[in-house]
Parts: C-alpha cells; sequence; structure tokens
C-alpha cells in the first residue's frame, strides 16, 4: 500500500525559524512500514506546504498524521481537506495530543487514532486493513463514533530496542534545513523515554506510566555512526536520568572515534551530582545542556514537584561553565508575576552568570497535573494557544504588559557583555535570533486582545 506521513504546519511558523527539528517519530513509523513492504513517503508540511499535490500524485491508500495540542485544529481541517480530496484513504491520527486526550479526534474525518507508541500500532494496522478492517484486536487505538470514541486495550510500550532504526531517507530532501539556534544542520537521536521526574506541568512521565525506559548503548552507537550531520540532539524525555548507562554510552562513542557535537537534556540534579559524567561528555564533544531551570524561587519549584532548589541551580550553572559546555537555561513564567518578580528573574539571571537563556509561560498542557488542577480558571480553551507563548491562565499584570515583560526578559535578561561569546562563536545568526525572538513577544504584545 501507499502510505503518507505528514508533519503538519506549525501553528506558530514564525518559531519554526527558531528551531526546526526532524520529524522522527515519523521517521520511525515510515521505517516500519517500509519493513513490511509498503511504500512510504514523508510529507514535511513546515518546508512544503503543498500538501494537495503530494496527495493527488502519491494516492496514499493510508494517510498519517501527528500532532502536538497546538496542531488540533490545524489536523482537523487538514484530514477534512484530504477525505475531500480522496474520499477511500484511511486516515490515521497519532502524537502526543492523540495520547493525552484522544477523544478530541473523535471527529467522521479519521479513521483511526492511535494512542501511545504507534510503530507497531501502525504495522498492524496495515495488515488488518486489506482483510476485515476490524481493528478492535488492536491495542492502544480510539475508534471514532457518533455515540462516542470507542477504545481498544491499552498498548504497553514496545521495548526501545525492539524499534527499528528511524528512516532518515523519508528526510532527505530536508535534511540540511533542520536546526536548532546555531546547531545547523542537526540530526536528531532518541536514547531514552520517559523521565524519573514528576513534575506537574509536564504529561511525558506520566505517558510512560511512569517508566524510564532506556536504549541499549550500543544500538545508539550504531544509529550515531550512520548520522551524516556533525550536530546531534538527543530528544530524550531526559537524556542523563540513567548515568550509568550515559557513562557507557559515552565510553562507547569515544571508542568508535565518533566526533560530533551534542545537545541534550539534563537536570539540574543530576548535573549537581554528578559533574565528572557531564566532564566525559564534554570530552566527547557535549557543546550545549538544555536545563528547565524554571523559576527562580524555591518555593515555586517545590509547589511544580520540580525536586530542585535555587542552590542546585547555581551550582549546575557553574559546572558547565567551568566545563566550556554552554547552559541553554529554559524558564517558565508563571502568569501570576508581578513586575517585581519580573524584575528578581532578570536578576537572578544575571546572578548566574548565563550566556544564554530562554523564556515560556507556565501552560497548562493537556495530560498534565496542572491542567486537572487548574482547567477551571483557563482564559480560553483554543489549542493553538498552546504553544507555551500564550498565558492561558490569569495574569496579575494586564495582559499586554505581560507580554511586554516578556520580551523584555528575551531583550535583556543576558547581559550583552555576557551573550557576545555566545553570538561570536555562532556568528551573526546568533545575534539574529535574539532579535527574532524578541520580535515573536512584541508581535504577542500587538496581537494579545485578540488572541482570547
Amino acid at each position: 500500500m501507499n502510505v503518507l506521513l505528514i508533519q503538519p504546519p506549525s501553528q506558530t511558523p514564525l518559531m519554526d525559524q527558531v528551531y526546526l527539528f526532524e520529524p522522527l517519530a515519523l521517521e520511525y513509523l515510515g521505517a516500519g512500514a517500509r519493513h513490511d513492504g509498503h511504500h512510504v513517503r514523508l510529507h514535511d508540511a513546515r518546508l512544503d506546504p503543498d500538501i494537495e499535490s503530494v496527495v493527488r500524485e502519491f494516492k496514499p491508500d493510508v494517510v498519517g498524521l501527528t500532532a502536538f495540542t497546538s496542531h488540533l485544529n490545524i489536523v482537523r481541517e487538514l484530514a477534512a481537506s484530504i477525505r475531500q480530496l480522496m474520499p477511500e484513504t484511511f486516515l490515521v491520527v497519532g502524537g502526543h495530543h492523540a495520547t493525552v486526550v484522544p477523544e478530541d479526534f473523535n471527529d467522521s474525518a479519521f479513521d483511526l487514532v492511535v494512542i501511545g507508541e504507534g510503530v507497531v500500532a501502525l504495522r498492524e494496522i496495515l495488515r488488518e486493513l486489506p482483510v476485515a478492517r476490524d481493528f478492535r484486536g488492536i491495542a492502544g487505538l480510539g475508534i471514532p463514533n457518533p455515540a462516542g470514541m470507542r477504545f481498544t486495550p491499552p498498548r504497553p510500550y514496545t521495548p526501545l530496542d525492539e524499534l527499528p532504526l528511524p528512516d532518515r531517507s523519508l528526510t532527505a530532501a530536508w535534511r540540511s534545513r533542520y536546526f536548532s539556534e546555531w546547531f545547523k544542520p542537526l540530526a536528531s537521536i532518541r536514547t531514552s523515554l520517559g523521565c524519573t521526574a514528576r513534575c506537574t506541568f509536564c504529561a511525558l512521565w506520566a505517558i510512560t506510566d511512569g517508566k524510564y525506559l532506556r536504549r541499549d548503548a550500543s544500538r545508539v552507537v550504531e544509529e550515531l555512526q550512520g548520522l551524516v550531520e556533525e550536530n546531534v540532539f538527543f530528544c530524550d524525555d531526559e537524556s542523563m536520568c540513567d548515568t550509568r548507562r550515559m557513562a557507557q554510552l559515552a565510553d562507547l562513542i569515544a571508542a568508535a572515534g565518533i566526533r560530533k557535537r551534542y545537545f541534550l537534556y539534563a537536570r539540574v540534579d543530576t548535573i549537581v551530582r554528578h559533574p565528572d559524567l557531564f566532564a566525559k561528555w564534554a570530552r566527547i564533544g557535549l557543546s550545549q545542556v538544555f536545563v528547565g531551570m524554571e523559576d527562580f524561587s524555591d518555593e515555586r519549584l517545590a509547589a511544580m514537584k520540580k525536586g530542585v532548589t535555587t542552590d542546585q541551580q547555581v551550582e549546575a550553572a557553574s559546572i558547565l561553565r567551568n566545563l566550556g559546555v554552554m547552559m541553554y537555561a529554559s524558564f517558565m513564567v508563571d502568569p501570576a508575576y508581578t513586575r517585581e518578580d519580573f524584575l528578581a528573574l532578570n536578576a537572578y539571571i544575571r546572578k548566574l552568570k548565563l550566556t544564554y537563556a530562554t523564556f515560556t509561560v507556565m501552560t497548562p498542557l493537556p495530560g498534565t497535573e496542572l491542567h486537572a488542577s487548574r482547567r477551571q480558571e483557563l482564559l480560553s480553551g483554543k489549542p493553538e494557544l498552546y504553544d507555551m507563548l500564550h498565558a492561558l491562565l490569569p495574569t496579575r499584570l494586564p495582559l499586554p504588559e505581560f507580554y511586554q515583560e516578556m520580551a523584555k526578559l528575551y531583550s535583556g535578561a543576558v547581559p550583552v557583555y555576557r551573550s557576545l561569546p555566545t553570538l561570536l562563536r555562532y556568528g551573526l545568526h546568533g545575534l539574529l535570533l535574539r532579535l527574532r525572538l524578541f520580535g515573536v513577544f512584541i508581535e504577542r504584545v500587538r496581537a494579545a486582545h485578540l488572541d482570547y
């Protein structure tokens, strides 16, 4: 069968100029389907919006769509247009939002909703499709129905080493355009799934039922050896949870003579407790660590069950700085911030001597404890606003002023004399990036009264 996998266009296309990661989940799906003899095409609509021409030319028997929460209406409309264009095409949707709120896809445009891990599920769907089209025996599915979505038994997550390696030939036409800030071109690789933390604002640990799933280090090295890109992003939910495995992986990478620049996620407490591990990784190419700092208040950090302290944050920043590894520090701004809180966060960032910091708005994403506890306070139910740029909980400051303070953080929290080494290291693109991020929030200020 002809199987078309579509990465939908972004709800906030401007952010595609800041980072654009390869559609790794669809590359995994494509590898599984190709293994069974199907003809697979992957279309990245972020880079080529002409989906209609691809559908007309390829004539897919099956279309697979993926969606985060902010994609919900985009994917619904896309499915409806494909259904109108080719009524007999079988449409399947999966991804993060389908996993946490599958009922949102109880729509006649969709034939099936995949909940959780999709590689094996899609292979089983493709086997059943030409036979009887009775999908009740396939685990992890939602079956749209006007009377209410029907569900098959839950699917446990497949051990990661049993999955095929992602088929990156499916994105050959776009590989040079995947990047994150100054890392370009950039390949993505997954070495684990889930997280050992229990943060209230995150659904990733709940999706795997609290389990932290790992790939064998030798399999990761095998995949790394096949990557042509010099820059590699470890797109794990949290890469360094299993410190023993990551030490082994570093040793295997060194022994294999692989030399690349790495960008990965790590927690503050992991950095503080295992500085030698990060020193080992720095020696084999670790260039940047994404660290979810989230806040500058121990009280707020405890309330969100982050499990770290501000003292640990200060120490982690010092450890990475001394190793020559850039801390890509991410702060989550609480809509309840006062103007004094914004000033205090600005001062805290300067105290940490950061060379780069990024900011999102604390967002009650579906599937999180935060969403469950505060859903009655939501200012809007529009899925397009779940992009981590909008304040969906009431702001203490008037909304335009809140966005203005966010813009000030991007433009001035890291002083120029500290960010200059980073800008010089990564060139003019780094400066343009900062200006672009500033522009994002200025635009939010202008549109704030229209977004809700």
